[in-house]
């Protein structure tokens, strides 16, 4: 392992909220480019790196239509937005030098590859960020369950949320000035508190296999690179 890391190979889970900026929905380009420059500075580190990025940047702007369609169909328009934007920040990391491969769980070859744990694997020791699109392929799963589920396939030592937050607290720190914040917690206090740091189906997950799971604001400049070396503000899991 490089000097200095704490973790050699991670999986790092963004919403798809964290891509809009200050718009209302879709993409700021800006904002994309900001966590591409994150990312590529931890990948420069050494650091083996999968993402998965969900969709509710995109989603919000059909919500109402959305609201009337039949919730597995729902589901899959939302697996194929995270689609768009696996591409948007492929080509976003690309344009940095970066080598990057987007994996999907629907087979759309003409985009992108499908998920193939191995093929990923491949990729990451050749050096290329793996990002896993449509989440885990079935309805009624959400991509933070699907985070966990790649993590756990692709051996990764941690599981990184990126939020607009520095951790875990015990209520909205933007509503209630007295929230708490968490240093550690153990994943039965996330799931008896419900805390929300994930959906129940992906801390279970982590749990199960020992997998931690780090909560830190991934729009603080600097702040990914501290927290891979285990420096830095964050909330851990585990």
């Amino acid at each position: 392992m490089p000097e200095g890391l704490k973790y050699r190979r991670i999986l790092l889970k963004l919403s798809g909220e964290g891509l809009m900026g200050d718009k209302d929905f879709g993409l700021c380009t800006e904002t994309v480019d900001r966590i591409a420059n994150e990312i590529k500075t931890v990948h420069d580190m050494g650091v083996q790196l999968c993402l998965v990025i969900g969709a509710g940047n995109i989603f919000r702007g059909v919500s109402d239509a959305a609201a009337s369609i039949e919730r597995t169909s729902a589901d899959y328009m939302g697996m194929l937005a995270t689609v768009m934007n696996a591409l948007a920040m492929q080509s976003a990391l690309e344009a940095k030098g970066v080598e990057t491969r987007v994996q999907s769980a629907i087979p759309m070859d003409t985009v992108c590859e499908p998920f193939i744990r191995r093929r990923a694997e491949r990729h990451l020791q050749k050096n290329r960020i793996v990002i896993f699109a449509a989440g885990t392929g079935n309805p009624f799963f959400t991509t933070d369950t699907a985070a966990a589920l790649r993590a756990n396939e692709m051996n990764c030592d941690a599981l990184l949320k990126g939020t607009q937050v520095d951790g875990v607290y015990s209520a909205d720190p933007k509503k209630d000035a007295n929230a708490v914040r968490y240093d550690t917690l153990a994943y039965q206090d996330v799931l008896a508190r419900d805390l929300r740091v994930m959906d129940t189906s992906a801390v279970a997950l982590a749990r199960d296999n020992k997998l931690p799971i780090l909560v830190f604001a991934l729009h603080n400049d600097g702040d990914f690179a501290k927290v891979v070396k285990g420096e830095g503000t964050f909330t851990i899991v585990q």
